[in-house]
C-alpha cells in the first residue's frame, strides 16, 4: 500500500499564494490541500507543521558536490553534500558534469552520474563544456544528444586559464551550435581584467588572503557580464548569468529585460552577496572567504530588496573544501575558491528579505514569501526544465516539502553543520527561523534535526527542454 501523509496546520507558500491549508500526500506526489483538519485519512501518517510556513523543497540550481577541477578537489561526496543540502531544506540540486578535454559528453556525464549515486535527494545535471567540435553541425549534434540525454544546460566560463576559459569566438560559436530549447549557464569575469590585477598583486608582493579581493575587481564581472549578453543577443540563445556579486550586475541583466528586444537572460546570486562584504580579507580567518567572485565592497554589495524582481534564483556555488585544504598556502592564488552554503541558505535568505525588513521598520522593501517560493524553488526547477515535478506544491509534483519554523532566533555555529569544511562563514550570525521538517518525495528526510534518509535514494533527474519561465515585473 502506497504510503499516505497529510502535512497538517501549516501556511503553505507556493509563488501565487500564502493559505492556510494542509497537503496531502498520496506514494511520492501531493495529491492535493485541504482546509485545516477538513481531510482524515486511514493510515495518514500526520506531519505536524503546525505554526510553520510549508514551501516546495529547495531546488538550487548551482552546486559543486564532489568537485573535481582539475586542480582542487572538494573533499566531501555525494552522500555527503545531498545530507547537507537536506539539513537546509534542499531537495533537488543541479549540480555540473564536466566534460575534460577530449571526453565526449555522454562519458563525461556516465561518470558523474556513477559519483551521484549515494545522493539522498534527486539530482540534475548542467554539462561543463571544454571541448566542442569546430563544425557547426556537428558541434549542434553533440549538444542536441546531450538535451535528449536530460541535460538541457550547459556551462560556459570567461576566465580561469587554460582549464574552463573561453575566448568570445569560442563562446560565439557554442551558443550558435546550442539548440534554442537548451540554455548556457555563464560564469562572467573579464580574464584580461583579472590577469591583470592578479599580476600587478603578485609583481608587488601582494599574495596574502588579504588581497584576494583586488584580484578580482567588480568591473571584471560586469564588463563580461555586458559582453556576454551581446554576445548571446548576436546568437540568439537564452543565457543565466551565474552567482552575481554586486548590486551593478544584476542591474545590467535589468537593463536588459527593460530593453525587450533581447533573446532570454536570467541571473542569480547567492547568499554571501547579500550578507558578506570583502572586510572579511583583512580580518581573522580570511581564507574561509576566498571565493570567486570575491566579496565586494559594502558599497557595492547585492541588496535584495532592490533586485529581487529581476532575479531568477538564489543559489549558493556550494563548494565544501576543508580548513586543512584552505589553510594549506597562504596566498589566496593557491588558495582553492568556494565556500560552503547548501544547509544555509534558506535560513538566510529568508532573514535577509523576509524578517530583516519588516524587524527594522521597512515592510515595503521585504521581500514577498511568494518571491521566495519562486526564487528558491519555482524558478529554477522551470529555468532547468525539472518544473512542475519539482519546485511546486500541485497535484501530481513530487511530495518535496520544507516545513519552515519562522519563530526561533537560531545562531550559526561551525559545530552544528553537516559539512566536511569545519567552518561556516557565517559564524556567530543569527537567522530567524528553522528547518522543521524536510520531505523527499514523501518520505520524511529531516525532522527536528534528525536524518531520517538513506543513503542512494536520491534520483537523476532528465531535465526537459528549456521553456521560459514567466517575466516578472
Amino acid at each position: 500500500m502506497e504510503k499516505r501523509l497529510i502535512v497538517r496546520g501549516g501556511m503553505v507558500v507556493t509563488p501565487a499564494e500564502v493559505v492556510a491549508a494542509d497537503v496531502l500526500i498520496e506514494g511520492e506526489r501531493i495529491a492535493g490541500l485541504a482546509a485545516h483538519g477538513a481531510e482524515a485519512r486511514a493510515g495518514a501518517q500526520v506531519v505536524d507543521a503546525g505554526g510553520c510556513l510549508v514551501f516546495p523543497g529547495v531546488v538550487d540550481p548551482h552546486t559543486h558536490i564532489q568537485l573535481d577541477t582539475g586542480v582542487y578537489q572538494t573533499a566531501d561526496n555525494w552522500e555527503i553534500g545531498t545530507r547537507t543540502a537536506a539539513f537546509g531544506g534542499v531537495t533537488t540540486v543541479v549540480d555540473f558534469a564536466t566534460q575534460f578535454p577530449g571526453m565526449t559528453f555522454p562519458a563525461a556525464l556516465d561518470a558523474r552520474l556513477k559519483e551521484c549515486a549515494p545522493a539522498l535527494i534527486d539530482y540534475g545535471l548542467h554539462m561543463m563544456v571544454t571541448d566542442l567540435p569546430q563544425d557547426p553541425a556537428e558541434a549542434r549534434q553533440w549538444l542536441e544528444a546531450l538535451r535528449d540525454l536530460g541535460v538541457p544546460s550547459i556551462k560556459l566560463y570567461t576566465t580561469y586559464r587554460p582549464n574552463y576559459y573561453a575566448d568570445d569566438a569560442v563562446l560565439l560559436h557554442t551558443l550558435r551550435a546550442m539548440p534554442d530549447d537548451m540554455i548556457a549557464l555563464v560564469h562572467c569575469e573579464n580574464d584580461a581584467l583579472v590577469t591583470d590585477a592578479t599580476a600587478r598583486l603578485v609583481a608587488a608582493g601582494r599574495t596574502s588572503w588579504a588581497y584576494h579581493g583586488q584580484g578580482r575587481p567588480p568591473e571584471a564581472e560586469v564588463e563580461a557580464i555586458r559582453r556576454v549578453m551581446y554576445l548571446a543577443k548576436v546568437a540568439g540563445k537564452a543565457v543565466y548569468i551565474v552567482h552575481c556579486s554586486t548590486a551593478d550586475s544584476v542591474s545590467q541583466v535589468r537593463k536588459a529585460h527593460d530593453a525587450g528586444n533581447w533573446p532570454p537572460v536570467y541571473c542569480e546570486t547567492c547568499p554571501q552577496y547579500f550578507w558578506l562584504d570583502d572586510s572579511r580579507y583583512a580580518g581573522a580567518n580570511a581564507e574561509h572567504f576566498i571565493l570567486q567572485p570575491p566579496l565586494r565592497p559594502r558599497e557595492r554589495m547585492v541588496k535584495l530588496s532592490d533586485v529581487w524582481r529581476t532575479l531568477s534564483a538564489v543559489s549558493t556555488d556550494h563548494c565544501d573544501y576543508s580548513l586543512a585544504q584552505k589553510q594549506e598556502f597562504r596566498e589566496f592564488t593557491r588558495t582553492p575558491g568556494g565556500l560552503p552554503g547548501l544547509e544555509t541558505s534558506f535560513a538566510l535568505t529568508y532573514t535577509a528579505g523576509v524578517h530583516l525588513p519588516h524587524a527594522e521598520g521597512r515592510p515595503t522593501e521585504a521581500l514577498p514569501l511568494t518571491a521566495l517560493a519562486r526564487l528558491m524553488a519555482a524558478d529554477p526547477a522551470r529555468l532547468f526544465g525539472l518544473y512542475p515535478q519539482k519546485g511546486a506544491i500541485l497535484p501530481g509534483s513530487d511530495a518535496d516539502l520544507l516545513i519552515y519554523d519562522p519563530g526561533p532566533e537560531v545562531t550559526l555555529r561551525a559545530e552544528a553543520m553537516h559539512t566536511v569544511a569545519r567552518y561556516t562563514p557565517y559564524e556567530g550570525m543569527t537567522v530567524k527561523g528553522q528547518v522543521r521538517t524536510v520531505l523527499s518525495r514523501g518520505d520524511v528526510l529531516v525532522s527536528d534535526g534528525q536524518l531520517f534518509g538513506t543513503t542512494g535514494r536520491g534520483r537523476f533527474l532528465r531535465g526537459a527542454s528549456f521553456t521560459p519561465p514567466p517575466a516578472q515585473h
